[in-house]
């Protein structure tokens, strides 16, 4: 747990700093806790704010989620950035990024190269991160 800590607070105070590099395990850290964060909010969605704003009868997959909404664009800019700085750990430009706007083949790309292991040495985009 604190080294997902570490790793949220490392990205989220590089808010929106696309310059620099984010290691391996800094990047996947930082996605267990986007992924834990917006289940949380969905499930606080669900069962505290949809009663209140939705009539009875509206089905579940029309049902407002204003908070889970709220976190997923305030957490846009960081899972960006964090991802760009991921990216340039391994040696490419951060406008690699626009290849996910290619359905399926663009995601399954670029989860190949955050896969991929941190080049151990100073690259054009600085020395390493360590998490």
């Amino acid at each position: 747990m604190a080294k997902m800590a570490a790793a949220t607070r490392r990205v989220l105070s590089k808010y929106a700093t696309f310059s620099g590099r984010a290691s391996r395990p800094e990047f996947w850290w930082w996605y267990l806790s986007l992924f834990l964060a917006l289940v949380i909010t969905q499930i606080i969605d669900a069962l505290l704010i949809a009663p209140l704003l939705v009539p009875e009868g509206v089905p579940e997959a029309e049902r407002v989620r204003p908070l889970s909404w709220l976190v997923a664009m305030a957490l846009l800019l960081p899972n960006l950035a964090v991802g760009a700085r991921r990216l340039h750990d391994i040696g490419r430009t951060g406008w690699w990024l626009l290849i996910g706007l290619i359905p399926l083949i663009g995601t399954i790309i670029l989860i190949y190269f955050y896969i991929q292991p941190s080049d151990t040495e100073r690259n054009a985009y600085g020395p390493p991160s360590r998490l």
